[in-house]
């Protein structure tokens, strides 16, 4: 800014009233503070983090299109990770498989294979298999050793789920073809992770969905058939996720380069955050491989996770989907037992079953879940359909999407568990909620499956034809997947 010297006033006066430089002192003094203030309002501020944190905690970046979603946290490896890390192979052998299957109750495929002694259970079983086999032989025809078959133009896709990898369908299908007895096909599936499952990948790939189909398909694969080939390769590639932790508050980011260790979050994701169901679908896997390595690393990544779940206030109960990594605080007040959310409560029960029901934190964590989602979620149609609405900030999205269909089992699994007098009502809720699913096949034309169901609250003269009316598909949006 120039001043022009006016004839009557001082030099040191630059022109301006005592008055004057008080007003601009004023606003010069409220900018700064706005422009320091901001800082705390960025959802996640790579330079917050290099003012506030200490160089040691500060981890490199690189940064792309220059949006936040696309800054790229390098991998760091703290020095007790490097301990528990070296210590592990002098302790990788203390599991014993053969251990472990003489405290089994009955052997993992149940007696006589499991084979039921009702002849239409048996005919529906036979069925199913009849299914797999179909599939896989496609597969295995068209697609062998990319992670999935198009089934329209019959050629393999490999995609960018999996940072390289290959194989996706024969590793998950591992454990299917052991239980059903497809025993060639079994074998072919381990021949091809012997041989060509290679680990060394250098591509980006979703944290949440290498850790259930690669790390859980290796880890049920090891644990049906004691294959040491399965255990290593899953303890291998566990090793390469944890990079994935190092954030300030230890919750994953969605997207990890599993050569370099670099990570981030999903571009779509809201403001850089962590989604519940990618984040909250670890546990199972992750104390699993603590129990085959010895290595505690694991079980402390996933822990750390349920202990700030633990800490932080939760809307009316409810777990939001959008969890910043930086700040540990829900970054939007969306709920959905669909996407987004769905995985997050069936490991809370999983994980209380799984630990001989001793995990009382998790069983603690699912029923008050649970009653949360009834109290603020769970919905009657006009119809007398029974279904999981959304929630957005306190308003009701009454949409329910397919992938909140697995909550009838889920509810079902835990009914046994629950307050005594509320067993037979948890029983009963799974089975509305999966009677309301199957209508969505029966009453849509083509029977096939909806990607989501929006009810409407409009009352109906005949309950019967409330979903099928052509009259009526306004009050009813059926998207196909």
């Amino acid at each position: 800014m120039v001043f022009r010297k006016l004839p009557g006033v001082s030099a040191s006066g630059m022109g301006l009233r005592l008055s004057q430089k008080f007003v601009f002192l004023l606003f010069l003094s409220g900018l700064v503070t706005l422009c320091f203030g901001a800082l705390f309002f960025l959802p996640d501020s790579v330079r917050l983090k290099r003012i506030f944190l200490s160089k040691t905690e500060i981890q490199p970046v690189t940064v792309g299109s220059g949006s936040e979603n696309d800054v790229r946290e390098s991998k760091t490896e703290s020095a007790s990770e490097r301990a528990t890390s070296s210590d592990r192979g002098a302790n990788s052998d203390t599991f014993s498989y053969q251990k472990f299957r003489g405290c089994l109750l009955k052997a993992p495929l149940g007696r006589d294979n499991g084979k039921p002694g009702d002849p239409q259970t048996n005919e529906r079983r036979e069925k199913v298999k009849e299914m797999m086999k179909f599939a896989w032989d496609n597969y295995k025809r068209y697609a062998w050793g990319k992670n999935e078959l198009r089934p329209l133009t019959r050629n393999g896709h490999i995609g960018n789920m999996f940072g390289g990898l290959r194989g996706a369908s024969i590793i998950d299908s591992l454990d299917t073809l052991y239980i059903m007895g497809l025993m060639e096909e079994y074998n072919d599936a381990k021949e091809w992770v012997q041989t060509n499952l290679d680990l060394n990948s250098n591509g980006e790939a979703s944290l949440f969905e290498v850790n259930i189909r690669y790390v859980g398909g290796l880890l049920s694969a090891y644990y049906l058939t004691g294959e040491e080939l399965f255990k290593n390769k899953a303890m291998e590639l566990g090793e390469k996720l944890l990079p994935a932790f190092n954030t300030p508050t230890g919750i994953p980011r969605g997207v990890i380069n599993l050569g370099s260790g670099t990570i981030w979050s999903w571009g779509w994701a809201s403001a850089g955050s962590s989604i519940l169901a990618e984040f909250g679908t670890l546990h199972l896997e992750f104390v699993h491989l603590t129990e085959l390595s010895n290595n505690p690393v694991y079980t402390e990544k996933v822990m750390n996770i349920r202990k700030l779940l633990n800490k932080i206030e939760k809307p009316h109960g409810l777990y939001p989907n959008f969890l910043s990594p930086v700040s540990g605080n829900w970054v939007q007040h969306h709920v959905s037992i669909g996407g987004l959310g769905d995985s997050f409560y069936e490991y809370l029960i999983k994980s209380y079953l799984m630990s001989d029901k001793t995990d009382d934190d998790a069983k603690r964590m699912y029923y008050g879940a649970l009653e949360a989602i009834e109290a603020n979620l769970v919905q009657k149609s006009p119809g007398g359909l029974t279904y999981m609405a959304e929630w957005r900030g306190g308003i009701l999205d009454h949409k329910m999407g397919h992938l909140a269909c697995f909550s009838g089992g889920m509810i079902g699994i835990g009914a046994d568990d629950g307050a005594p007098e509320k067993r037979q009502h948890y029983l009963d809720l799974a089975a509305e909620i999966t009677h309301t699913c199957h209508e969505s096949y029966t009453r849509s034309g083509e029977r096939k499956c909806q990607c989501c169901v929006y009810f409407h609250n409009i009352m109906h003269t005949n309950a019967d034809n409330w979903w099928s009316q052509k009259a009526e598909e306004r009050t009813l949006l059926l998207n196909y997947t």
